[in-house]
């Protein structure tokens, strides 16, 4: 689903390619972006560096279908392509967009609307403003499947004579750190980690107990109370499927708001309970041999297998 190495523009290039997008084309697009940040950033359009852009000020762009592709390094550390973007594509038909970000350097948080109504699921407006949104892409998706509105983390518009108004810092400030990683060890073990197997970051990969190793396989993003259960510097959640039950082995999966698979209450005692549940993130049988797969299980107090430790 996902390449590396691929610069924003290489893979809006090779996306236009595959949709059989003329370059003689000569439909435009209007494109309005506002800095809504509290001083002045660094406009880039398709990976160049664009123009300075004061706080409140606006500018409109009148691009191609395929020449849309807005960031801001704003302090000036990500002008390589790294920081949080939108980007734009399509053909006469149908106009697709989708908000891409950079974990570690989400920057200003970046939002995207449109001048036709949300209506089915076309033309919704997109928004990601820091590094824990769950409606953006972490990598570049180099391809795409024909999917229903809301399948995706693409959006869709199919409407002719389109403008877009792209707001950085839409929720008035820049975006506060990153949370910090921890690790989680099974009551108190601190040689054994919750790992994702095999470092292999993708829809329902196994979440398993292994040996400490200091790999992002074993960084996670959680706070006390309400929680999702985040792999750090990613979009994927610790996931308890979509019928919550004992023995149901845990993986992980895209991060989705308000999903009640994803939604974890880290307790004073040091469990992981599964909201508006009676099950708990547990450790089959209390076993840390390396490989063994988490699983929900009904809660216990005092239960062992299901105290999770930083």
């Amino acid at each position: 689903m996902f390449g590396t190495g691929l610069s924003w523009t290489s893979v809006l290039v090779a996306m236009g390619l595959r949709l059989g997008v003329s370059v003689e084309e000569q439909i435009t697009r209007s494109y309005t972006i506002h800095n809504n940040c509290s001083s002045s950033v660094r406009l880039y359009i398709d990976g160049e560096f664009d123009s300075m852009l004061a706080a409140d000020a606006s500018m409109t762009k009148i691009l191609g279908l395929n020449s849309g592709f807005f960031y801001t390094d704003a302090d000036g550390e990500s002008s390589a392509g790294a920081a949080t973007g939108a980007i734009f594509y399509g053909d006469h038909i149908n106009n697709h967009y989708y908000i891409f970000k950079d974990v570690n350097h989400v920057e200003s948080g970046i939002s995207v609307e449109l001048n036709k109504p949300a209506v089915d699921g076309f033309c919704q407006p997109a928004i990601c403003d820091n590094e824990l949104c769950s409606s953006a892409f972490s990598q570049p998706p180099t391809r795409f499947t024909a999917t229903l509105p809301g399948d995706t983390l693409v959006y869709t518009c199919p409407y002719h004579n389109l403008a877009y108004k792209i707001t950085f810092c839409p929720s008035g400030t820049f975006p506060s750190s990153a949370p910090s990683w921890t690790t989680l060890h099974p009551n108190f073990n601190h040689h054994k980690c919750m790992d994702v197997r095999g470092a292999v970051y993708e829809n329902g990969t196994p979440v398993q107990i292994y040996d400490c190793n200091g790999t992002g396989a074993q960084k996670w993003v959680l706070k006390k109370g309400s929680t999702k259960v985040r792999l750090a510097g990613t979009n994927y959640c610790l996931d308890a499927g979509s019928a919550p039950a004992s023995g149901v082995g845990m993986k992980i999966w895209q991060c989705y708001d308000k999903l009640p698979a994803q939604q974890w209450d880290y307790t004073l005692f040091k469990t992981l309970k599964l909201e508006k549940t009676d099950q708990c993130l547990d450790l089959p049988d209390g076993n840390p041999t390396n490989g063994n797969q988490l699983q929900t299980w009904e809660c216990a107090k005092g239960n062992t297998n299901q105290m999770w430790t930083e």
